[in-house]
């Protein structure tokens, strides 16, 4: 059996028996398997939109080759009695607690939120009476952040190729597409998300894991370095490992950490709004068209050097989405967005944030708690002039000449909006970058500058980052960990999620 790897051009909405028939004119072949080993858009010249393909080929009428092996994780079996507690189940939590008791050790994982399904019920009241849920919101419950959000599995994270492909093996087997393997910029939808989590949770608990939903982690016992018990509202947990993985929203969680003595710095982050327009806009601004038949949505990923002194950029964009009301706290006001895996929605919405250091903005050299507490205090003032969960919102054309937008609009987000000087809630030097930004934006994308902009993006990424050793533990301590996107180390599904795996396996090849 021989073994080739070819490249293809194929029209956006070519159907399987397409694909063969090239395979078989490219290789004058007839008896083959293939398999896609990567696929992405190529949109450079409108008139000419098409896929290109990498497809591996077997078949006895090829001479030689041989397939590529992929790096694959061995996670190595132990027979003992020590257990773990991990805290937070977005992703890297869950795979750093699923890793753990693949290998043996017992593994308790603790959430602050509900379950998916009663999180979403509650995320639907919320949405239909502005009265905040602590346990059931866009912040906090099972799968984190990421399970309401468009599911981006594209990550830049170097090292991390075996992580990934457990990462994403376990997501195919929970129910995601097969396609995520192969897709240059896979995703999940939020809809797909929600049954994945709970089957992924369903083989946790089947390997003999225990989750805690509705826990908090309140406080950590700690003797010479080492953490012995977790202080949750469920009671008092003792383990042998603790590793926490908290997000970036729980501010008390930072807090008591800080308190019980981890070390975090302050760095940079990024922070500015969420940018909204019909997504059949955006369509035509990138090919040419409103629709492309077998191209769910257009996408964009925009930078500027702004002001010049600070960067600006789109991120987390949301193709055919909506932006959610995400705030973790009942007295905060922030926003966010998510998509449905098929991103048929009217809308099309993105982040376009500055990237900034905490000290320019306080003005003098910060520390961590008070980068946190600068930052809650913003995302108060937000609450406070709209006095709830209303986004301030202004056009794109308002808020580049600093002015108030006065006719109503249409929007995804659910909860309504409130006409604003957005340009100055934000922070100045954020609004001048930004303003900048956008200007640079409009001349990319035609017709960018009809969109609105609202409410406050802050969640891209933290202002605060874990000392960690490589592997994840805390600096000064023996056995507890910091993960994901709340060490300020990683960012989104995949790299969180492998800094997840990264840290269960030190645990696990620390005992040979």
């Amino acid at each position: 059996m021989g073994y080739k790897e070819i490249s293809l051009k194929l029209p956006t909405e070519y159907q399987e028996d397409e694909l063969r028939k090239a395979v078989e004119k490219e290789l004058r072949i007839k008896e083959f398997t293939y398999e896609i080993a990567n696929k992405s858009l190529d949109a450079r010249k409108k008139e000419n939109i098409h896929w290109l393909l990498r497809v591996s080929v077997l078949s006895s009428e090829i001479e030689g080759g041989e397939p590529d092996i992929s790096p694959s994780l061995t996670i190595p079996q132990h027979q003992t009695a020590e257990k773990a507690i991990v805290v937070g189940s977005g992703p890297a939590g869950f795979f750093s607690a699923f890793v753990l008791q693949k290998a043996g050790i017992q593994t308790t994982l603790i959430e602050r939120g509900a379950e998916v399904h009663k999180r979403a019920e509650g995320i639907r009241e919320f949405e239909r009476t502005g009265v905040f849920n602590p346990v059931c919101n866009y912040a906090f419950g099972e799968g984190g952040a990421g399970t309401f959000s468009d599911g981006k599995l594209t990550s830049r994270s170097k090292h991390i190729s075996k992580e990934r492909q457990f990462i994403l093996s376990s997501y195919i087997q929970a129910g995601a597409p097969e396609e995520i393997g192969f897709m240059a910029h896979p995703h999940l939808g939020s809809d797909r998300l929600r049954q994945i989590v709970l089957n992924l949770r369903e083989e946790f608990l089947g390997i003999g894991g225990t989750v805690l939903f509705e826990t908090l982690l309140e406080d950590l016992k700690i003797k010479d370095a080492k953490v012995l018990e977790a202080v949750t509202t469920a009671g008092v947990l003792e383990a042998d490992y603790f590793i926490i993985a908290p997000g970036h929203s729980a501010y008390e969680t930072y807090r008591m950490l800080i308190r019980r003595g981890v070390q975090f710095r302050t760095k940079n982050f990024a922070l500015g709004s969420r940018v909204e327009h019909p997504q059949e806009i955006i369509n035509k601004a990138q090919w040419g068209r409103e629709s492309l038949p077998g191209v769910k949505a257009a996408e964009y990923r925009l930078t500027s050097t702004g002001d010049g002194i600070l960067p600006v950029y789109t991120f987390c964009m949301c193709p055919g989405g909506i932006v959610v009301p995400a705030a973790a706290y009942e007295n905060l006001n922030i926003v966010n967005g998510m998509s449905r895996f098929q991103r048929n929605g009217q809308f099309a919405n993105a982040a376009c944030v500055a990237g900034v250091h905490p000290d320019r903005l306080i003005g003098r050299e910060s520390t961590p708690l008070e980068a946190l507490a600068w930052l809650e205090a913003l995302e108060e003032s937000f609450y406070r002039y709209s006095d709830g969960f209303l986004a301030p919102f202004s056009s794109i054309r308002d808020f580049i000449g600093m002015k108030v937008t006065s006719q109503t609009v249409e929007t995804s987000y659910p909860l309504g909006l409130k006409p604003a000087a957005l340009c100055d809630l934000l922070p100045a030097e954020i609004s001048s970058a930004i303003r900048e930004g956008l200007m640079d934006f409009s001349r990319k994308i035609r017709g960018f500058e009809t969109g609105i902009i609202m409410g406050l993006e802050s969640k891209t990424s933290s202002p605060i980052q874990a000392l960690r050793e490589k592997s994840g533990c805390c600096v000064d301590f023996e056995n507890l960990y910091i993960v994901g996107e709340g060490s300020g180390c990683a960012g989104g599904i995949i790299s969180s999620a492998a800094d997840g795996v990264k840290a269960a396996m030190h645990i696990i090849e620390s005992k040979h």
